[in-house]
């Protein structure tokens, strides 16, 4: 008997200041690698209400979904992923359990430091003609 395939759920929150253009990343604390704050998805939330708390647990900065900008797949994982547009509302980036390192980053300097699976979401959410559909293997795209 084969068994069925698991997925699970995570969401990103692309979290960009109106007021210059840099978007929000972390130094993750557990493999050092820089992203976009993010995390999994729990039962009884929905996806916006994840980015809420993700960018919140993560960095301290309270924020609003904005809009879905893309839907991802970790093809080796089975993690799929949705990643919002957020603005900040309030708080303030802060380091915390999760993050080593928590800043406001251009679009160049946050996509030349962040890994193509995840950079790719940053991009994707300053594009106006999405939301997008990728699949990646935890570090880079697959091409279509």
């Amino acid at each position: 008997m084969n068994a069925s395939p698991v997925h699970s759920v995570s969401v990103t929150g692309v979290v960009i200041r109106p007021e210059d253009g840099r978007v929000l990343v972390i130094k993750r604390a557990d493999d050092g690698r820089w992203v976009p704050p993010g995390g999994v998805l729990e039962l009884a939330e929905t996806p916006e209400e994840c980015a809420v708390r993700e960018v919140r647990e993560e960095t301290g900065v309270e924020v609003k979904p904005v809009r879905l900008t893309g839907v991802y797949k970790n093809m080796k994982l089975g993690v799929v992923s949705l990643a919002f547009l957020c603005e900040p509302v309030g708080g303030e980036a802060q380091v915390t359990s999760e993050a080593r390192v928590v800043t406001w980053m251009t679009i160049q300097e946050a996509v030349s430091a962040v890994p193509e699976a995840r950079s790719v979401r940053i991009t994707d959410a300053v594009r106006d003609d999405g939301p997008f559909v990728r699949a990646h293997d935890g570090t880079h795209l697959f091409s279509r």
